[in-house]
């Protein structure tokens, strides 16, 4: 007698091991990258937006909030806006960028910051990243700018950003800009808190970016702000940013507008968060340490693992705690393994920014750099940040870690 055996059914097998896996890893809560971290005044000051019916944009607590950031900052001047990427666009917009004109962009960044230059219909020219913060090389931002000047094409504007809270190298840059004549804007969306020599980052610039989207140290939800010692840029971004209306009795616009002050609500939000500020520091600050330490313990079994230091004299609020894994160096394990090892387990992760000047929208425009972003894309990882990490999150995380090497 013979019996035949029935061939196993491998898509059966496939569906079912891949739900086993979906369910074991959504049954365990989410450890997020960097979410909202709520505290005991906002509610406090949104209940006073509702109770006075100050629900339409603008009123007392957008004034307030402008107020709170100019202390915390030593800015001159603030105006709240409903998004980073609408405060860029209006620093563009103030100083005169237009169609044909060319930025300086750094290119290791998120793309809000490039994106604006070209809702001005202008292009932007990208800088590669130097290895000590991550952020614009002045060496060849002056290349750059150089170059571009002897083919008759001067750029407009320089935007310097601060990564994951670290501070770039502003004085070096702020010469650069100063030699040449350009104004330059700071894009410290991720880098409230952060300084260097105890000057705040959000003041080393012409105009000044803050953004307080839903993952930032710091949320509104969404909002953003302009800084400025020049308090008439100030109060020319207010009036562009709340319509562009003439003062008339009557709807009279002379000037192009757009709707992008804060509400009052959003900015109860905010005052709150700003009471909290320094506690959400100091607790992503705490993060970092943590890390190093993990890292150290792994690096010490024969691993690789880098993370960024402080360069002397700066500070980092450490929005994010980023890590660079050669695989050369780390027994062929490399950032995706990391992330993969994460995600089983329902904790995010992220790789670090893909350059600008490798992104299929900006293909075409001109790039000065010797690849140290591309570089940083392929090894650098951000790891889970925020400020209301509990213990069996750091239990759940460091498991994992300790699992992949």
């Amino acid at each position: 007698m013979i019996l035949c055996q029935k061939k196993p059914d491998w898509g059966v097998f496939i569906t079912f091991a891949l739900y086993v896996n979906i369910r074991t890893k959504y049954m365990k809560p989410k450890i997020w990258l960097s979410s909202p971290h709520m505290g005991m005044m906002e509610q406090v000051f949104v209940k006073e937006a509702f109770d006075t019916n100050w629900i339409a944009p603008l009123g007392p607590h957008v004034n307030g909030f402008e107020a709170d950031l100019q202390a915390f900052t030593g800015a001159s001047h603030a105006a709240a806006l409903s998004s980073g990427t609408a405060a860029l666009h209006l620093a563009l917009i103030l100083l005169g960028v237009k169609a044909g004109d060319e930025v300086i962009c750094q290119s290791f960044t998120f793309s809000a910051s490039a994106n604006p230059i070209v809702y001005q219909g202008a292009t932007p020219v990208f800088v590669d990243s130097e290895k000590d913060t991550w952020n614009m090389r002045p060496e060849y931002l002056d290349a750059a700018i150089a170059d571009r000047i002897a083919k008759g094409r001067k750029p407009k504007a320089i935007i310097a950003v601060h990564l994951y809270g670290m501070p770039a190298k502003m004085e070096a840059i702020a010469a650069v800009a100063a030699k040449y004549d350009i104004p330059l804007i700071e894009d410290a969306a991720e880098a409230l808190g952060s300084h260097i020599n105890g000057q705040m980052c959000g003041t080393f610039g012409k105009l000044n970016i803050l953004s307080f989207n839903g993952n930032k140290i710091i949320t509104t939800s969404g909002g953003g702000a302009l800084l400025s010692e020049d308090g008439e840029l100030i109060a020319k971004a207010r009036f562009l940013a709340t319509q562009a209306r003439d003062n008339a009795p009557h709807y009279q616009h002379s000037y192009i507008g757009y709707n992008y002050r804060m509400s009052n609500v959003v900015a109860a939000i905010g005052r709150g968060q700003m009471v909290v500020l320094n506690e959400r520091i100091a607790a992503r600050r705490a993060n970092y340490e943590r890390y190093v330490k993990l890292f150290g313990e792994i690096n010490a079994k024969g691993f690789h693992i880098e993370l960024l230091p402080e360069p002397e004299g700066f500070f980092s609020n450490r929005w994010l705690t980023t890590i660079t894994i050669d695989p050369a160096k780390n027994k062929g394990i490399t950032r995706e393994d990391v992330r993969l090892a994460l995600d089983v387990e329902n904790i995010e992760s992220r790789p670090l920014w893909k350059p600008m000047h490798l992104q299929p929208v900006f293909a075409d425009a001109p790039f000065y750099g010797d690849g140290t972003s591309e570089k940083l894309f392929d090894q650098g990882l951000c790891l889970p940040s925020g400020s209301n990490l509990g213990v069996e999150d750091w239990m759940r995380i460091e498991e994992v870690l300790g699992r992949v090497f």
